[in-house]
């Protein structure tokens, strides 16, 4: 599953284009306070980086709006993706002791 989300969040990151290219960033606190009050989002997937970085998927429960956030170690948070009708998908593995 988090191979899907880095995947999603690399894919949404490359089709950004420039002008759009700005993240919004604050503590990670403050992201989701702000994701869950205007939105009604919370994390339904997580996955930690080589760097020690944490990408979140946020969802409303029925997938009407969705938002990626990656974390720095140090507790920066920034928007890297949003979006509409976030649908979770059944993990499929080539190898079972994945």
């Amino acid at each position: 599953m988090w191979k899907i989300v880095a995947l999603s969040a690399g894919l949404a990151i490359a089709s950004t284009t420039a002008a759009t290219a700005q993240p919004q960033c604050d503590q990670r606190d403050s992201v989701l306070q702000v994701l869950q009050k205007k939105y009604k989002e919370a994390p339904v997937a997580l996955g930690v980086t080589h760097n020690g970085g944490l990408v979140e998927v946020l969802s409303t429960g029925n997938g009407t709006t969705w938002s990626i956030i990656v974390t720095t170690p140090q507790g920066m948070s920034c928007l890297v993706a949003a979006g509409e009708g976030w649908r979770a998908m059944e993990q499929i593995a080539a190898d079972p002791e994945a």
